[in-house]
């Protein structure tokens, strides 16, 4: 006796509702950051024209490309919400991974266009002017990222999107190498015009910690990595129901900003396929219910090893090894 039971009886309409309601929450964060972000970078151009600051100008330009970021996400939570078709029959939630080799690309161009102006700066250097602006702008970029920084990683953490959490912290790494302009100011005014250059290399290397630290997560994702600590809620949880004497083969992967799960649960050899049905239905409403974002369980339940029939037996030894 082996069943299986997916995702349905009622479930699907209510967690199809709130993984929509998500995706617009993450439009509307998108949307007032990518607002703030561009603001921001705007005050700092005028700045850049000024005072000629090649570090400011280095912070500017990340600022910009830390704003255009919302751009793929959006479109990425649009994706989304798209139905799941005969031919992407998981729908279309992975669009957000896609979106974050995007950010990981934007990162890296700034960081490239940074590191290269602030070289040149160092072989043909210029002086920097109006300090006492500069370092206002430092203060205003350093303010700006920081309080997208908050937004996204809140809203981030709330819907369970790691790519916006991840560009929320981005943000917060980016408002950090804006006080370094703020350094740069305070150089060029001591008499080191070399401060300002040097301070763009800075920056450049911070960027480029944030770039491997991006590249990181998208890639988590796209390998199908979870958090550990889920895969054991997820083994807590079911062992937890009433019926079940063992769990096995538990899988978790991230679609987009929700969590599939598989599992397979032993149960009694006297177990009818009607009550095995009823107790894995049981377990997926259980760990929809306990394990964050999850939105859909595949559970199979099978009778004990020792009183399998040997078609049981022969199925089993063609199960994926777990570990």
């Amino acid at each position: 006796m082996k069943t299986s039971h997916g995702h349905g009886h009622g479930h699907g309409h209510g967690h199809g509702h709130a993984a929509l309601e998500t995706s617009r929450q993450g439009i509307r964060c998108l949307q007032l950051s990518f607002a703030g972000l561009f603001l921001t970078a705007a005050i700092q151009t005028v700045i850049v024209v000024r005072t000629g600051s090649v570090a400011l100008l280095g912070d500017t330009l990340h600022n910009y490309a830390d704003a255009l970021t919302a751009i793929p996400l959006a479109i990425a939570f649009l994706a989304g919400r798209r139905v799941a078709t005969r031919s992407y029959t998981y729908g279309f939630g992975r669009a957000e991974d896609l979106a974050g080799v995007v950010v990981v690309l934007l990162i890296a161009a700034s960081a490239a266009y940074a590191g290269y102006e602030a070289i040149t700066r160092l072989v043909h250097p210029a002086e920097v002017r109006q300090v006492g602006v500069l370092a206002v702008a430092g203060v205003v970029g350093f303010a700006g990222n920081e309080l997208v920084a908050q937004y996204r990683i809140r809203t981030g953490r709330r819907i369970g999107s790691a790519a916006l959490v991840a560009d929320g912290l981005h943000a917060r790494t980016d408002g950090y190498t804006s006080l370094a302009v703020v350094l740069s100011a305070v150089g060029a005014w001591l008499g080191f015009p070399l401060s300002d250059p040097i301070i763009g290399l800075v920056i450049t290397v911070a960027i480029l910690f944030v770039l491997r630290d991006a590249a990181r997560e998208v890639y988590r994702r796209l390998m199908d990595a979870v958090d550990p600590a889920l895969v054991d809620r997820t083994e807590q949880v079911t062992r937890a129901v009433p019926g079940v004497l063992d769990v096995t083969g538990v899988r978790l992967r991230w679609l987009g900003h929700t969590l599939r799960a598989e599992a397979r649960i032993t149960v009694e050899s006297s177990t009818s396929l009607v009550d095995a049905h009823h107790l894995s239905h049981q377990v997926e409403r259980a760990l929809i219910d306990a394990v964050p974002h999850l939105a859909a369980a595949t559970i199979h339940a099978e009778p004990l090893p020792r009183d399998a029939s040997p078609a049981h037996d022969l199925i089993s030894r063609w199960q994926p090894v777990t570990r």
